[in-house]
């Protein structure tokens, strides 16, 4: 289940750029901290390094008292005010993010997160001067400057200027990642400020460059409805929703503008655009793997304006991801009840209650949604999705089906739960059942992964259907050539196959790929063993064996070491745990 847009930077951005531009660590700091004696030292360090231990897991509340506490005793520590900032920043203490960001400017002015609150601080005051300094103090490195350059437009924009506002945005590099935002922000600088023409020239290369982004799509229906282009309107959302997965936001406007409602545009204040900048590259942030910054970001967004629904789910994504299920579940609860996202919402909790084995909570979630929600699959899917990851098969398998009545007719979004439905049967070994589910599946989307794998080697493992088998495993590894468990998967088969040479490259390769999993480093055991490397077939086990392994699993590694690879010795598929790994639908 996806509950924000596919934001333009996670494409074009690496994660490298990012953190190099924006992270802030401090493992070099420990001799600049607490040196006016041993006892302040054991004071400030004690609490440096327990603020860094809850930061690493990203608990910020605990994080930031720690820093605080540090703070106290040595005030003037750069380092300790800086990472004191920002955690405070992240957990949105505002009286104090703020009162942190200008003493820390006092020291390092042009520090980029500190300005940039600051900046917003001085926006939502209307000290358009002083935001527009502080945006332009920031503007340091390629993703600040975006920032920098996107926040100084709106404040342009905010003070009547709108040709300035277009100028600036005229100033951005050339690199697509960066012309998306420029197209994007100056059609909603152009729509807020009466320029309909030039906002549509700019919505249309936008949609036509990213049909598939969902900011984008909404925000031109809107344009179109608002300059009585309905028709333009229904064409624009209608081929978003066939370029994406469905989504109840880009759903919700389709019908609202099909009944001849009212539409406002996307953007109607200035701060709204403002934050809508902090949303939109916080979500890419977050999901290129800088939560810290990502999640600084959507908090800044939200302290812009906090009814701002996407935010606070992009902020429980990025804190699903940090694994701080309690603050994901706060975050989802500022959604409010008459949002369209409110029963995605509401499900993505489920999953969070699950997380924190809360299972039964979760499942009484569940269920009053499949009771108040009674012709829509996704909570019977969900439950099912819970219940199957806890090996609960015959149950999972219920909810599934009962899915499935709901959808008479089923459309290539539905492969998700003939795929879960086929993999219970598997489980509780009704072989026919799940074929005919997973070729169900397939038949209904040809290129999922998943199911080609998992179908593939089930052909391989029971010595049918060879040809056809190895061909959709190959075409999984095509498609995924980098998921270690397919490319495990291929080189099992080619095991069981007896072409050992084929076998032992592919599963080298999967190791690679994979290097922490006990059953491909298992497999690659075996495949030594069987092509006479002896010694290194015992090291991979032996390996394996350090990798937390399930204990069935442990006893036969146990015997394969003692007394070596039996003839019949049998082992699982790394594929196994491609079943369970996810408890949400298969994406």
């Amino acid at each position: 289940m996806t509950i924000i847009h596919g934001a333009a930077l996670r494409r074009w951005a690496g994660r490298s750029l990012l953190l190099a531009a924006l992270l802030v660590a401090a493992p070099a700091a420990y001799s600049e901290i607490g040196s006016d004696g041993p006892e302040d030292s054991g004071t400030v360090l004690g609490n440096y390094l327990s603020g860094r231990m809850a930061r690493g897991d990203h608990d910020t509340g605990t994080a930031a008292e720690f820093y605080s506490r540090a703070l106290a005793v040595d005030p003037k520590n750069e380092i300790i005010l800086e990472q004191a900032f920002l955690l405070e920043a992240a957990s949105a203490d505002w009286d104090n993010a703020i009162r942190l960001a200008k003493d820390l400017v006092k020291i390092e002015p042009g520090h980029r997160i500190a300005r940039f609150l600051l900046g917003c601080e001085a926006f939502k005051q209307a000290r358009y001067k002083d935001a527009d300094e502080d945006f332009a103090a920031a503007r340091q490195g390629p993703i600040a400057d975006l920032t920098s350059t996107l926040a100084r437009a709106w404040v342009q924009q905010a003070a009547g200027k709108p040709n300035e506002a277009f100028a600036t945005l005229d100033s951005l590099s050339d690199a697509d990642w960066a012309q998306f935002y420029q197209r994007y922000h100056r059609a909603l600088i152009a729509d807020l400020a009466g320029k309909r023409d030039v906002a549509r020239q700019a919505f249309a290369q936008a949609f036509k460059k990213n049909p598939s982004t969902l900011r984008v799509a909404d925000a031109y229906a809107r344009h179109a409805a608002n300059a009585n282009n309905r028709k333009l309107a229904r064409q624009t959302l209608r081929s978003h929703i066939s370029k994406s997965s469905s989504h109840p936001l880009s759903e919700a406007l389709l019908a609202e503008i099909e009944k001849g409602k009212p539409t406002p545009l996307l953007v109607v204040t200035p701060t709204q655009g403002l934050a809508e900048v902090f949303f939109g590259i916080g979500d890419a942030l977050a999901g290129e793997g800088g939560l810290d910054m990502g999640i600084i970001f959507l908090q800044f967004a939200l302290y812009l304006e906090p009814d701002f629904p996407l935010a606070h789910a992009a902020l429980a994504e990025a804190y699903e991801s940090a694994k701080r299920y309690e603050l994901e579940m706060h975050a989802l609860d500022q959604i409010k009840q008459d949002s369209p996202l409110w029963l995605n919402v509401q499900i993505q909790k489920s999953f969070a209650l699950n997380s924190l084995e809360r299972v039964d909570d979760a499942r009484t979630l569940l269920e009053g949604l499949i009771t108040n929600y009674s012709k829509d699959v996704r909570p019977l899917d969900a439950l099912g999705n819970i219940l199957r990851a806890r090996e609960r098969y015959g149950e999972a398998r219920d909810y599934y089906s009962r899915a499935l009545v709901l959808t008479p007719a089923p459309v290539k979004d539905n492969w998700t739960l003939f795929y879960s439905r086929g993999v219970c049967n598997e489980r509780l070994k009704d072989w026919p059942a799940a074929e005919t589910d997973f070729k169900k599946a397939l038949a209904l989307s040809p290129e999922e992964s998943l199911v080609l794998n998992y179908l593939g080697y089930s052909w391989v493992d029971q010595g049918r259907n060879l040809k056809q088998a190895m061909e959709y495993i190959r075409k999984a590894v095509k498609l995924k050539p980098d998921d270690g468990y397919y490319v495990d998967s291929l080189g099992w088969a080619y095991y069981r196959l007896g072409n050992l040479p084929a076998a032992v490259e592919n599963l080298e390769r999967a190791v690679e790929l994979k290097p922490d999993d006990p059953i491909i480093n298992d497999h690659l055991g075996d495949a030594y063993w069987k092509v006479g490397r002896i010694l290194e077939a015992k090291y991979q086990w032996q390996q394996a064996l350090t990798l937390n392994p399930e204990d069935e699993l442990i006893v036969g590694i146990k015997k394969k070491i003692a007394s070596g690879l039996m003839e019949k010795t049998e082992t699982k598929s790394a594929q196994d745990r491609t079943t369970q790994a996810g408890q949400k639908t298969p994406q």
